[in-house]
């Protein structure tokens, strides 16, 4: 597994401490140019590992729905 490998264990909440500590060192501008250059790659795959363990949660969530008859249902939650 290389640096930039993000295992699939690794929780959104986790994920994303890792890539604020990341934006906060780039930010400051004290990093030599090629560990910024890692730590950016590392980011990258940090927002990229976020961004898929939102879209599988957001893929499980369901909205409750009011029928016409006055009962409920739920429905799939549309993204948009």
């Amino acid at each position: 597994m290389t640096k930039n490998t993000i295992p699939d264990t690794l929780s959104f909440e986790d994920a994303l401490i890792e890539l604020e500590t990341i934006v906060g060192a780039l930010e400051s501008g004290k990093a030599p140019l090629e560990d910024s250059i890692t730590s950016y790659e590392r980011g990258m795959a940090l927002k990229q590992h976020c961004a898929k363990k939102l879209s599988a949660a957001q893929e499980k969530i369901e909205k409750i729905t009011i029928n016409p008859d006055g009962s409920a249902s739920t429905a799939p939650f549309d993204k948009e």
